[in-house]
């Protein structure tokens, strides 16, 4: 993820990464229900005893994060399991918020379609029903749109990373709006951090790894 791993793994944190499956080289078909199972599978080989000895992982100070369409589903899947104290959303993208500008606005609607149709296998890295996946985010608002879930992550600690030049994930309409979602909910520990930089976030990998690194050291919230 944005070769944060290494980075992360070279001051002493332990960093797990891994494809949901029908992304990339994990088999099976890409969806929202099976990324926040994938995602529950993860969690529980993490939690396993013979893991957590093995790696060395304190599962207290346990942080669940993503980019893009992972950070979005980090945030909803957090949104349902309260062992998930702390959360990191890297231009993550809030998928109610995604599906109401797919429906109101037919050229956002015809720029997605393209865009996904590219990705899908075998000329790209994905295996998915893209009229499935829309059906579910449109039914599901309340699972998977972070605005409608601040008040469930209210007591989190949550870390939101935006680039000023994201065309995808922008400040203004994606996360903008959740942190004063959050806030309004009552959350008392949300840091924001926006960079000068795109979606991929080349130019500020540097700084943008040090700041996650030096979130992730605080002090454990209770």
């Amino acid at each position: 993820m944005l070769g944060l791993g290494a980075l992360l793994a070279s001051h002493q944190i332990n960093v797990l990464m891994f494809n949901p499956r029908g992304l990339h080289q994990s088999e099976g078909t890409a969806s929202f229900p099976n990324t926040l199972r994938d995602i529950g599978a993860a969690l529980d080989w993490l939690r396993q005893p013979e893991v957590r000895r093995g790696f060395g992982v304190d599962t207290t100070k346990l942080a669940l994060g993503g980019h893009s369409y992972g950070g979005g589903m980090a945030m909803a899947y957090a949104a349902r399991d309260a062992r998930i104290r702390r959360v990191i959303s890297i231009a993550g993208n809030d998928h109610g918020e995604f599906i109401r500008e797919f429906q109101r606005n037919p050229a956002f609607a015809q720029m997605i379609r393209s865009a996904l149709e590219r990705t899908h296998a075998p000329e790209g890295p994905a295996r998915f029903d893209l009229d499935a996946d829309l059906e579910e985010v449109a039914t599901h608002q309340d699972v998977y749109g972070l605005r409608e879930n601040a008040a469930r992550l209210a007591d989190r600690a949550i870390l939101l990373i935006g680039g000023w030049e994201d065309v995808q994930a922008t400040v203004d309409q994606y996360l903008l709006p959740l942190y004063r979602a959050l806030k309004g909910a009552g959350a008392g520990d949300v840091t924001f951090l926006v960079y000068h930089d795109d979606h991929g976030f080349a130019r500020a990998r540097a700084r943008l790894a040090s700041d996650i690194r030096d979130w992730l050291l605080r002090p454990t919230p209770p």
